[in-house]
This record gives structure tokens, C-alpha cells and sequence, in this order.
């Protein structure tokens, strides 16, 4: 049965698209099958795949609202292993459209649940917000990874995104885990980036995943061109930090069992 990460932090700008869309791909590279889920209105991580979300007929939306089963809006990329469940600009009135539906914090679960024995991963990336569409998140996810910008007020609202998973875990997710914390868009040459590292292990001990991601001029240029890094630039520090990354998450799982 396929392991459900959802990629999460309400702060914008912080390197959530660009680490989910990269994990699953490295992921992909490195033989498993993985679906990424696209559940953030702007769908960077769509069009981050070269798809044209603006042209799309029916995506993610459609199955939340169960208007379309979750196996007809998944899309092929360019890389074998790899899929997508895409946003479309329909999605942008999804938190509201959910409030009046049936059980509407468990509507992602169920319909990932019809897959999700299929896929070796399934990455979600959600909304930089704490609305329904990401509570959405969190209930469908067996574990979270929070990226982190190494940056001033980086750590800031940090601590009501744990509250929000802490209410999660207490009402919804009792089995929901905390997969650790992934530091972004890192600057060897900042003092500052060095100082968020160690408030950070403060959050997270022992949760602070080794590989850093780098401030990459290459990994803020692939998604222009459809591309995670993998096929734009895989020799970039940027490319080698997130196959890095790829094989920390199945270590994880491997130290598991």
C-alpha cells in the first residue's frame, strides 16, 4: 500500500512545490511508482510538469467534489513511474464548494484510498494556507514534510502550523506522523541560513532531514520549461540535494520494517 506524504507549510515561498515536485521525481528515478497530487490553486506543480492546466478539462477538483473518479483525471509526464492528479483553475473555489459536502475534511482520503495501492508514493501538494483544501491534506496523509526557508521569519507561523496538525492528529488523523522538516532555498554564505538551521533542530530533534536544499538559480528555472530538475539540470547542486533527499525518504521507510 502506497506511502501518503503531504507537502505543507502556509508560508508561501518556501520551496513546497519545488520540493514536492522534484521529490517525486527522484523518487520516480529511483524505481517507485508515484503519483503527485496537486491540490494548491495556483498549480505550479501542474504546470511544473509541462502540463497546461488552463486547457485542462477536468482535474483534482472534479474528484473532490465526486463529479469524476480519481483514476479518470490522472495524467502521464514525460517520466516513467511518474503521474499526476492535476489542479485546474476550478480548484480556486473548492474550499468553499467543500464546506457544505459530506464528511468534506475526508474527501482527498477516500478518493486516494481507491488508489492507493498502486503507487509506491503518493506526494500531495497543498495550498500555502491553512484552509480545508489543506486540512484535506493532512487527513489523507500517512506522514508530513515541512519545508523550511532558511531565511528571517522563516520559522515564523511555524507554530500554528503544528497546532493545526496537532488538531488533526487529536479529531481527525490519530495516525498522522510528522516526517520531519526539509531546510530550503539554503546559503552557505548567509550566517542567517546557519542560525535557522539550529532553531530548527529545536522543533524538530531528530527530525531535521540531512539533505539541504540549496539556493538554486537552475531549480527556480526547470519549472518554466516543465521540467523537474531531474531532466533540466541533474548534475546542479540543486539536482543532487533532492535525489539526496529521494533516497533519505526511503531510508525512512526502510529503518521502518
Amino acid at each position: 500500500m502506497g506511502k501518503i506524504i503531504s507537502i505543507v507549510n502556509q508560508k508561501g515561498g518556501v520551496g513546497k512545490t519545488t520540493t514536492a515536485l522534484n521529490l517525486g521525481a527522484y523518487l520516480a528515478y529511483l524505481g517507485k511508482q508515484v503519483l503527485l497530487v496537486d491540490i494548491d490553486p495556483q498549480a505550479n506543480a501542474t504546470s511544473g510538469l509541462g502540463i497546461d492546466h488552463k486547457n485542462l478539462e477536468h482535474g483534482i477538483y472534479e474528484a473532490l467534489i465526486g463529479h469524476k473518479p480519481i483514476f479518470e483525471v490522472i495524467k502521464y509526464t514525460l517520466q516513467d513511474g511518474y503521474k499526476i492528479a492535476p489542479a485546474t483553475i476550478a480548484l480556486a473555489g473548492a474550499g468553499i464548494e467543500l464546506v457544505n459536502l459530506e464528511n468534506r475534511e475526508f474527501r482527498l482520503a477516500q478518493i486516494l484510498d481507491q488508489i492507493k495501492d498502486e503507487y509506491d508514493y503518493i506526494i500531495i501538494d497543498g495550498p500555502p494556507s491553512l484552509g480545508l483544501l489543506t486540512v484535506n491534506s493532512l487527513v489523507a496523509a500517512d506522514e508530513v514534510l515541512i519545508p523550511i526557508q532558511s531565511e528571517y521569519f522563516a520559522l515564523e507561523g511555524l507554530g500554528q502550523l503544528l497546532d493545526t496538525i496537532s488538531l488533526v492528529q487529536s479529531n481527525l488523523k490519530a495516525g498522522l506522523g510528522i516526517m520531519g522538516a526539509v531546510i530550503t532555498m539554503f546559503d552557505k554564505r548567509n550566517r542567517l541560513s546557519g542560525s535557522v538551521m539550529n532553531e530548527l533542530y529545536q522543533y524538530f530533534p531528530n527530525k531535521v532531514f540531512r539533505s539541504i536544499i540549496p539556493r538554486s538559480v537552475k531549480l527556480a528555472e526547470a519549472p518554466s520549461y516543465g521540467r523537474s530538475i531531474l531532466y533540466y539540470d541533474p548534475k546542479s547542486k540543486g539536482g543532487r540535494a533532492y535525489e539526496k533527499l529521494a533516497r533519505e525518504v526511503m531510508d525512512l521507510e526502510r529503518s521502518k520494517f
